[in-house]
């Protein structure tokens, strides 16, 4: 019996270290989730930054292809103005070709613009999906969490009930209520035996009463008295 008393106490000492140890879980899981939301707060401010220059870039080039168009556009009324003789011709194939030359940088500084436009796009695409995934980690871990508290409270609630079943005397509580059982028998009895008592003594005086009658005897007493004050005796008899 003392073997599985130790033995219980073992188990229940366990329990309560396993109980103990999943408050641990549970505060590195709330960390976890800080963690992770404060990860995605940089990763918004990443992501909206480098949105900013993807728009830059893309504005960048739209401006670069308009200057390299325009100073196409200069170049050639340079020349017409050149055929008709409002400018001359060494003069105008030198504006002319300054105009080319800046043409060609502004043509060369859209491809630049327009290549890292593209590579900002794809840091935003990769940025955006870092920002979906952390996103889905932390609605899962929050579940997961939500969970993991609900386990808890079911087994404290579970160790706190088989607690009190472990406490419960069960050969006390029988013998307490065989000894409420043998009391209860035993004032029954006892109610029955007075109840008997009190109707034989009910009984003898209803016999005592039936073999003497009072009335009779009441009305001889009375009627002698009434002779006795009439005068009359024995002899008038």
């Amino acid at each position: 019996m003392n073997f599985f008393k130790r033995l219980f106490k073992i188990g229940e000492a366990e329990a309560h270290s396993a109980i103990d140890k999943m408050e641990d879980p549970i505060k590195m899981t709330e960390q976890g989730i800080r963690d992770m939301k404060s990860d995605l707060e940089k990763s918004l401010e990443a992501l909206a930054q480098v949105k900013a220059l993807a728009i830059r870039s893309k504005n960048e080039t739209e401006e670069f292809l308009v200057k390299a168009q325009d100073y196409q556009q200069k170049a050639m009324l340079i020349l017409k103005k050149a055929q008709s003789g409002d400018i001359a011709a060494t003069e105008a194939d030198r504006l002319a070709k300054e105009a080319l030359i800046k043409k060609e940088e502004s043509s060369k500084h859209a491809s630049r613009t327009k290549e890292e436009s593209e590579k900002f796009d794809k840091s935003v695409a990769q940025l955006e999906k870092n920002v979906q995934e952390i996103k889905q980690t932390i609605s899962k871990y929050e579940n997961e969490l939500k969970t993991l508290k609900a386990r808890v409270k079911v087994s404290k609630a579970t160790k706190n009930l088989n607690k009190q079943m472990a406490e419960i005397d069960s050969s006390s509580t029988v013998s307490m209520l065989e000894r409420m059982k043998e009391k209860v028998i035993q004032e029954e009895a006892l109610a029955e035996a007075y109840g008997d008592i009190a109707n034989t003594s009910k009984s003898i005086d209803e016999e005592i009463d039936k073999a003497i009658d009072l009335t009779e005897a009441n009305a001889e007493d009375d009627l002698a008295k009434l002779k006795e004050q009439l005068g009359f005796n024995k002899d008038n008899q």
